[in-house]
């Protein structure tokens, strides 16, 4: 089931988008669809790593890293 929605992109990613549906030779919005799933996709990878990595550091006690595994977390709902 396809959708429609309008979307407005800044200049400069309007002209990314641009740049990457001629490249591909793709309309505007297959490029923003595929652009979007690509976006999905890498931030399930991102999740799935972030809690391989948790599963596999539970068992360890140094408070320093339990630090950097929530900066990670935090990095990784956050988008930074």
């Amino acid at each position: 089931m396809d959708s429609r929605y309008t979307v407005g992109l800044p200049p400069s990613v309007a002209n990314q988008v641009q740049r990457y549906a001629e490249a591909v030779d793709v309309s505007m919005s297959k490029a923003i669809a595929g652009l979007v799933r690509l976006g999905l996709d890498s931030q399930e990878t991102r999740k799935r790593e972030f809690f391989s990595k948790l599963k596999e550091n539970l068992a360890g006690n140094d408070p320093g890293h339990e630090d950097r595994l929530i900066d990670e977390f935090r990095a990784l709902i956050l988008g930074r």
